[in-house]
């Protein structure tokens, strides 16, 4: 994984840069280190305007701010100063993120319009892949359409997760701007409050769309990060990416991508057709949000030196985090049940795929590592949300999801594997991850006496009414 934490590529309809942005990306060194995983300085402008585009946190927006680009960028800057939407300002979101994309990966990677040829091979693979999964899973296809995206239609794609993801945060930071102030002061200081919260959603715009722009650089299909991020029922691929992932691997690129079209099937069919997970997974990322708190004191600060002029100071407040996990039991019974659901998802995923592979491709172990360790070791999905939310989006326990998942189909079957997603209260829990072989193992549930019982229950009523009306004709015929 590269120290980037995302990155996204320019649409077929837009222009490069060309030898400018060569040029800049020079300069820049190739994108941002992991120590500043928001920073500017790989962005368009980063060298212009007066100082180092690592200091001008406007750079990322306004381009190179040669005297032509002056009139847009002071209308770009209006339109920031008098956002009245949401937290997030979700169109200069969408800008940067085709900003960042257009810049390309570190390795000069430029993003690119996919092909007819691409689109076929992403077709069949899916195709392939779902007939492979059929004797892995008792789970039908999930996949009513595949697709081949460019980096930029990825961005397209998945931005509406990400606004359901990152909305609620942020709404208490800017709810959390007005409070820091003594109420007697916010009547009076009611136009300051409304502009420092278009500046904080249009600065967390900017980082958003930074984040998912460099995201759109790493990944290979929609469900990278454990979140189904794209539309349902809708298998996606990433030719570029697939073929940058497997470039030294040493693996043919069909068995790559067919390998990853598996696992992109694989959370298809789980997401389709466990219809509460989607809801559970992202319930259990607003249920550990909720637990978050803002931190105030370093807001005090920010809004007590706030300087309209100086509006970079929101942006290294920003950058630097404001957001720590309370500690208490509730939250930490949270984060828990997060993190269990993640590596049960991925767990299944893994254990599933490697189930469908291993007698058909001969590069299935060697694949099966490299992501495990690509997924385990955090990366780029988990930076954004640690830096922005303070959330992980870690699977901490895949190994160990994997082993229960596969003992299980050892023990039960793949029916009886599967059949655990029909109720959440049915999936193991964090504990039943430290003890697998005892929740394998475990005596199973009879369901069929617990139905005998509840309909002998649901008799007695009607027996006994039964049994009055036979002891009152008896009364009337002594």
């Amino acid at each position: 994984m590269s120290d980037t934490p995302f990155g996204f590529g320019l649409p077929p309809e837009e222009p490069d840069d060309g030898d400018e942005g060569k040029k800049k990306d020079q300069q820049s060194g190739g994108g941002q280190g992991p120590a500043n995983p928001f920073g500017f300085g790989g962005l368009p402008g980063a060298g212009g305007f007066g100082a180092p585009g690592a200091d001008n946190p406007f750079a990322a927006m306004f381009g190179s701010l040669n005297p032509n680009d002056l009139g847009a960028a002071f209308q770009q800057l209006g339109q920031m100063l008098s956002y009245e939407g949401g937290p997030v300002n979700w169109d200069m979101a969408k800008q940067i993120a085709r900003q960042t994309v257009s810049q390309g990966t570190a390795d000069g990677t430029k993003d690119a319009s996919v092909g007819p040829a691409e689109r076929t091979a992403v077709e069949e693979a899916v195709r392939l892949a779902d007939l492979w999964l059929d004797d892995a899973t008792s789970l039908p296809s999930g996949a009513g359409s595949s697709v081949a995206w460019s980096r930029a239609e990825w961005v397209e794609a998945t931005l509406p997760a990400w606004k359901e993801l990152v909305d609620p945060v942020a709404e208490r930071v800017g709810t959390a701007m007005g409070d820091v102030l003594p109420e007697e002061m916010q009547a009076m200081a009611g136009p300051l409050i409304g502009m420092m919260r278009s500046m904080g959603g249009a600065m967390f715009g900017t980082q958003i769309g930074q984040a998912v722009g460099a995201l759109a650089g790493e990944v290979v299909g929609s469900t990278d990060i454990g979140l189904p991020l794209g539309p349902a029922g809708k298998a996606a691929l990433l030719p570029l990416n697939i073929e940058a992932f497997g470039k030294d691997l040493g693996v043919a690129q069909d068995e790559v991508r067919l390998y990853l079209a598996l696992r992109e099937a694989a959370h298809q069919r789980l997401f389709t057709h466990v219809p509460w997970l989607r809801s559970h997974l992202f319930g259990a990322v607003d249920g550990y949000a909720r637990g978050i708190k803002v931190d105030t004191a370093k807001l005090e600060d920010v809004v007590g030196q706030f300087d309209p002029q100086n509006p970079e100071q929101l942006q290294d407040a920003l950058q630097q985090g404001m957001f720590q996990p309370e500690d208490t039991p509730e939250q930490k019974a949270a984060l828990a049940r997060l993190e269990t659901a993640l590596a049960l998802v991925e767990g299944w995923v893994d254990a599933v795929v490697h189930a469908a592979a291993k007698p058909r491709l001969s590069s299935a172990d060697a694949l099966r590592e490299t992501l495990r360790r690509r997924r385990a070791s955090g990366g780029p999905a988990e930076q954004t949300f640690a830096t922005l939310i303070g959330l992980e989006l870690r699977p901490r326990r895949l190994r160990d999801a994997s082993r229960l998942w596969a003992s299980l189909t050892d023990a039960r079957g793949v029916d009886g594997r599967d059949g655990l997603w029909a109720h959440p209260d049915m999936l193991p829990t964090a504990s039943d991850l430290d003890d697998p072989d005892g929740f394998v193992h475990r005596e199973q549930l009879d369901f069929s006496e617990l139905d005998k019982m509840l309909g002998e229950a649901a008799q007695k009523p009607h027996l006994k009414k039964k049994d009055a009306d036979k002891d009152d004709k008896g009364d009337d015929t002594e």
